[in-house]
């Protein structure tokens, strides 16, 4: 330190900045489809970013395909806002008006009447079938005309000099071809739908009108729609459908653990603002009116120097590929092909509303420009969808925001295109409309969200994601992993003090150090990189194994260091909490005062646990020793007066055959809820050993009496308790579900294992008893060998003489005797059999008999 007149000189040297930038966060952006840096439209600084998302289309209940979207993006936002820091607003908007919604409520509605109107069971029959035909003739006309389009395109392809053109045109053949799969499987689904109608009835029973309509409905309620759709005119059958599954779809959000949308914006609550943006767009030459509807115009669009169809180029001019937005509404009013219609003229059976160009109503992808640029405006940094919505939606989505800010120079409306990948299941995209969907409540009744989300977490967000069993095989493992490491360090660090164990670090806590450094860093990398959460899991599972070897390298007591392990469980804690895994701060409101009572009841409740186990521990060693019961008694004594009496809980002893009550010492400081149903549980348990030992029981029932006290009482109480080769127990708090589960697979495999050896059994036993009852059903020796020998010494049984009479001598006697031993020793395993026992055949009857009754009682129970 150096003084200079009235100023202290301090000494400080700054650390060198140099090398020290931080990797980018690298995005996979769908406008160029690779990864690139993301830069907030704020500024590379800023920590503001907006989001729009494109939300639910509210016709029908939401499936796993749904849960692709909106879960995969929760992760990536939970990302964004919880690891990277950035502070999001997030647009999702409900589609509430749009053609399936219309389609699907008009159809329910007149189903409903149709169910109602008191058919009889063969004229829903008759129906029933015609319907489906119409559906299968129409599906077959479908696919034929976009096999021929595919057909035509390919070779169109192929014989394209340009190769970039060639790429283009190849890629969109690709998509024509996945798009005929599709088809293919409605029209197969609609073949087994007849057949299952035709064979209801059959056989000379009468066909039920409600499970026809259960197999046929779909292909009901459309030929009903097309005969009587335009007399559907009360607005409030297409409000009512939309509101149930929108209620169901936020329902199962939540359910899943996604985070609620910062604005939810409904098209019905925006018709002002659309008109407004359509009105627009016509202004600045990019739209046109024609019978009461209005048309984007894309040539126009181009003229002005923007770009149609910039995240799917390929795809742009194929109208297979673009029907799926302008479902149900052909026209020859457009100037263009390519154009798509922004305001549909109302039609009879659709609700409407007023607007400069008549009664009508939003045109599909109109409302998602209109509503995002109402809340964020002229600028979005990010916007995720489905992959499948690329083309025609959100191509036709920018090309309307790009037209309504022409004036304003607008060329890129959206800086980052983010689209999370299919869900496949039996090598098809899941979908509603190919029926081969799982619901979210189908999913949440075979797994919770937790499984869900980790289940998501070891894919990529932005690859197709196979939902299968080996998907779901991964996903349980790992959360086995988790569960285990997260019990093995709570069980150490619970029976680790730092107060009275060494803190010194050894080498293997500076090796268990450096892992976790190098998994942070890897986890940094990961979540950089296009945020890759299989990568970070990966990373995690080394951290874990790291651990896991740390603890068993430092299996004495007090050995492994708490405050290291506490570290090593809070990163991992940290980043399951990051991906909402488990809950993080973002996902509490409020102050936390009543969780750290909770936390606090916990450790208060645990040496109540710690005595249990102890407890249990002794009384196993004694049974598994066949200790005197008087030695159990003392052991009961000792935890009454001595450990629970010094925890201030007071046993009275029970009268013979009633349970012991407990109280506490000091009752101003009577345990908690927790507390209280674990101390009953210890109180219950010794009870349990008292009248063992006090009748005298043996020591297999005391075992038994351990075993059910950790397979069933603890289970239910939440607790895991593992028993250790050291003959001490450990026990974790788990999830009963899991550890029944995971009792019921033990159980299972050993069942199996069981059934396999006891097969086994039957089948050497059997074996063994066929060759033995083949040995009996031979002749005698004698009988054999009468064909070359007439008489048998009576002592040896060997021949004397040969089949002539002639005495037997030399070479002729030496054959004999060999033939002799060789038929003798055939029939030797029968005869030492029967010199053992000679009922020995007849008991092994009765053993196989009684192990088949036995392999058949397994297979019933």
């Amino acid at each position: 330190m150096m003084a200079t007149g009235s100023k202290v000189t301090r000494e400080w040297f700054p650390p060198a900045a140099e090398g020290a930038q931080t990797a980018p966060l690298m995005l996979y952006n769908s406008f160029v489809d690779e990864k690139v840096p993301f830069v907030p439209a704020a500024g590379p600084t800023s920590k503001q970013i907006t989001w729009y998302a494109c939300g639910p289309t509210v016709y029908d209940v939401a499936h796993m395909g749904h849960a692709r979207n909106y879960l995969s993006f929760d992760i990536v936002r939970r990302v964004l806002e919880d690891y990277f820091g950035y502070n999001c607003l997030m647009v999702m908007n409900v589609t509430d008006v749009d053609d399936k919604i219309i389609l699907r409520a008009r159809r329910n509605f007149l189903l409903a009447q149709y169910k109602s109107s008191g058919k009889s069971a063969e004229e829903v029959k008759e129906f029933t079938i015609e319907a489906i035909q119409a559906g299968i003739a129409k599906q077959q006309k479908k696919v034929a005309e976009m096999e021929a389009m595919v057909a035509k395109d390919s070779t169109e392809a192929e014989a394209e000099p340009d190769e970039k053109k060639r790429s283009f045109a190849l890629r969109k053949v690709a998509d024509l071809q996945e798009a005929v799969k599709g088809e293919a499987l409605k029209g197969r689904q609609a073949a087994e739908a007849l057949a299952a109608v035709q064979a209801l009835g059959a056989a000379g029973s009468s066909a039920d009108a409600e499970a026809l309509l259960a197999v046929g409905s779909d292909y009901v309620a459309e030929a009903l729609d097309k005969a009587l759709g335009a007399n559907v005119t009360d607005p409030t059958v297409f409000r009512a459908h939309a509101a149930k599954y929108e209620r169901e779809f936020l329902e199962d959000m939540d359910a899943l653990g996604c985070r609620r949308p910062d604005v939810l914006t409904r098209v019905s609550e925006y018709i002002p603002e659309i008109i407004e943006y359509v009105t627009r767009i016509i202004g600045n030459g990019m739209a046109y009116a024609s019978n009461g509807s209005v048309y984007f115009d894309t040539q126009n669009f181009r003229s002005c120097g923007h770009t149609y169809g910039k995240l799917n180029p390929w795809a742009v001019g194929s109208a297979a590929l673009a029907a799926e937005g302008e479902s149900n509404f052909e026209t020859s009013e457009k100037r263009s092909p390519q154009d798509f219609a922004l305001w549909k003229a109302a039609k009879p059976g659709e609700p409407a509303w007023e607007s400069p160009w008549g009664v009508g109503r939003p045109g599909w992808h109109i409302e998602c420009s209109a509503m995002a640029s109402s809340i964020i405006g002229s600028r979005l940094d990010i916007h995720t969808g489905g992959e499948d919505l690329r083309f025609p939606h959100h191509d036709n989505e920018l090309a309307q925001a790009e037209a309504y800010y022409h004036h304003d120079g607008c060329k890129q409306w959206v800086n980052y295109f983010l689209h999370c990948g299919h869900l496949h299941i039996e090598g098809l995209k899941m979908s509603k409309s190919l029926k081969n969907f799982v619901t979210i409540r189908e999913a949440l009744a075979s797994f919770n969200a937790r499984q869900l989300r980790l289940m998501f977490c070891l894919q990529p967000w932005n690859k197709t994601m196979m939902y299968g069993e080996q998907s779901r095989t991964e996903m349980k493992v790992r959360e086995a992993q988790l569960r285990n490491f997260f019990g093995n360090v709570d069980a150490a660090i619970r029976n680790s003090s730092v107060n009275t164990n060494e803190q010194r670090w050894t080498t293997e806590d500076f090796d268990l150090n450096n892992r976790i450094l190098a998994t942070q860093a890897a986890v940094d990398a990961a979540l950089r990189d296009n945020i890759n959460t299989p990568a970070v899991m990966d990373a995690l599972s080394d951290l874990i194994k790291a651990v896991n070897k740390y603890l068993a390298d430092k299996s004495e007591p007090g050995a492994a260091r708490a405050l290291l392990l506490r570290k090593a469980a809070a990163f991992v804690t940290r980043i399951l909490s990051v991906f909402g895994i488990v809950d993080g701060p973002s996902d509490r409101l409020g102050f936390t005062e009543m969780s750290s009572s909770a936390a606090s009841s916990d450790a208060a409740a645990a040496r109540y646990l710690d005595a249990l186990a102890a407890f249990r521990d002794e009384v196993r060693g004694l049974a598994k020793a066949k200790a005197a019961a008087a030695e159990l008694v003392a052991a009961v004594g000792r935890l009454r007066e001595g450990v629970l009496g010094g925890m201030g809980v007071k046993v009275e002893l029970a009268a013979s055959g009633d349970r012991s009550s407990w109280s506490a010492a000091d009752p101003a400081n009577r345990p908690g809820a927790t507390s209280t149903s674990y101390i009953d549980t210890v109180v219950a348990f010794a009870d349990q050993v008292q009248a063992l030992a006090s009748s005298s029981a043996a020591p297999g029932e005391v075992l038994a009496a351990c075993d059910q006290l950790r397979d069933s009482t603890l289970v239910d109480m939440g607790v895991r308790l593992e028993d250790r080769p050291d003959g001490k127990a450990v026990w974790k708090l788990d999830d009963p579900a899991t550890m029944r589960e995971e009792i019921a697979a033990r159980a299972a495999a050993a069942a199996s294992a069981a059934r396999k050896k006891l097969e086994g059994a039957v089948e050497r036993k059997a074996k063994e008893l066929e060759k033995l009852e083949g040995l009996a059903a031979l002749p005698s020796i004698q009988e054999a060998l009468a064909d070359k020998y007439s008489k048998f010494d009576e002592a040896s049984g060997e021949p004397t003489h040969d089949k002539e009479g002639n005495a037997l001598e030399g070479k002729a006697k030496d054959k004999a005797r060999k033939d002799y031993e060789k038929a003798a020793k055939v029939r030797e395993p029968l005869s030492k059999k029967l010199a053992e026992d000679p009922a020995a055949l007849d008991k092994m009857k009765a053993e196989v008999e009684e192990l088949r009754q036995q392999l058949a009682a397994l297979g019933t129970a």
